[in-house]
């Protein structure tokens, strides 16, 4: 009969139970597929570890992080943390992670200033001025990042002059084959940490500047180059000595050679990301700001470029994470990045699997942190719908 239920009978028959939407099936099929996967996964890396340990156990040799206690016993040639011979292989790779950082974050700053400029030439009215542009950026990437740094590094030491006859710039700079040397102000900790904080004020009240933020930059750095060669009132200054040059602060050849190849192959590909995001902000967005009488240089400053950085980060965080990772080419010239002391460290322990697992963490650890903190860069720069 119609309009009977029939899914339940008289006398209190039990209720057949409604069937489960397929949405929620196929949740619960891929949370189920993804706890597999987990499990098949962690299950090889015991399988692993374990075969690890047995065949290191038959061959007498040692495992786990206990060596980073042991005295490193090899000199790291230059660096920011202090280490000598003496300190421990935890302080070895703390060198190590510190001169990756040294070599990646200058080259990474430097290649985003030169893709700005060979991005903006690439879209430029002045046909030379693209062409130019163009070749430079066809010429750099389509060499070997490897092939680069040794250019690099044999240039300098071909073509720069001995320590004996370095170049002397003021009495405050000496160029030669072995690197830089320049005046340092010898300062106690507290000095230099007033010196440092009234420069991150200056550059502070300058990005607070509306509407001639530049000028206002420029002055910050003109007064905190005035503070650091004024304030200090001793200067270790570099002299010749029998057996190369003695005293001052050092820019190493191999540190040098690095961050150029590194800036270089960097830049051009930066540049690329920079040309097609600006290409990306529709034609419209220039003719109307022609029709408000904005010159080509506000044009791209306050409309073109910012429209464009929704476009330009997502593959400029991959670009950074990228020229991290490509730093690890400093072994290649000698230069003690983290590569290079694991490499090191590996060979005097014989503990290859912690020290190369100390090497993929660090970079991993930097990678990620990178995604993180561009991500939040990414969200900032879309637009938002009102």
């Amino acid at each position: 009969m119609s309009g009977v239920d029939l899914s339940h009978k008289e006398g209190g028959a039990r209720a057949i139970a409604p069937p489960i939407p397929a949405p929620r099936r196929r949740a619960a099929g891929m949370i189920a597929v993804q706890v597999l996967v987990l499990a098949v996964a962690a299950g090889a890396f015991l399988w692993l570890a374990h075969n690890a340990a047995v065949n290191l156990a038959a061959r007498h040799i040692a495992s786990g992080f206990g060596f980073l206690g042991d005295t490193a016993g090899f000199s790291i040639s230059e660096g920011l943390v202090p280490y000598t011979s003496r300190s421990s292989y935890a302080v070895a790779f703390a060198a190590g992670i510190a001169n990756t950082l040294r070599a990646a974050l200058p080259a990474i700053v430097f290649a985003t200033l030169i893709g700005l400029v060979l991005g903006i030439g690439q879209i430029s009215r002045h046909p030379l001025v693209r062409l130019i542009t163009r070749g430079i950026v066809d010429l750099i990437r389509n060499i070997p990042l490897l092939v680069q740094l040794l250019v690099w590094y044999v240039a300098m030491l071909e073509l720069l002059p001995r320590a004996a006859d370095a170049l002397n710039l003021g009495n405050i700079l000496l160029l030669s084959n072995g690197g830089l040397a320049f005046a340092k102000p010898l300062m106690t900790a507290p000095e230099a940490g007033v010196l440092i904080v009234s420069m991150l004020v200056l550059f502070a009240a300058a990005l607070l500047v509306r509407g001639h933020r530049a000028g206002a930059l420029a002055a910050a750095a003109v007064v905190s180059a005035a503070l650091w060669l004024y304030v200090p009132d001793r200067w270790d200054v570099p002299v010749v000595g029998l057996f190369g040059i003695n005293g001052g602060g050092t820019v190493s050849v191999e540190w040098a050679s690095l961050v150029g190849a590194l800036t270089l192959y960097s830049g051009v590909y930066c540049a690329e990301i920079v040309r097609s995001g600006l290409l990306a902000v529709h034609r419209g967005q220039w003719e109307a700001s022609h029709a408000l009488s904005l010159t080509r240089g506000q044009t791209l400053r306050r409309i073109v470029i910012p429209q464009s950085l929704r476009v330009i980060v997502p593959p400029y965080t991959s670009l950074v994470m990228n020229t991290l990772k490509n730093s690890s080419l400093a072994v290649a010239v000698g230069y003690p990045d983290i590569v290079s002391i694991g490499t090191t460290s590996l060979n005097q322990t014989g503990q290859a699997i912690e020290c190369i697992a100390i090497i993929a963490a660090v970079y991993l650890s930097l990678n990620i942190l990178t995604a993180a903190v561009m991500g939040n860069v990414n969200r900032l720069v879309q637009l938002q719908e009102r």
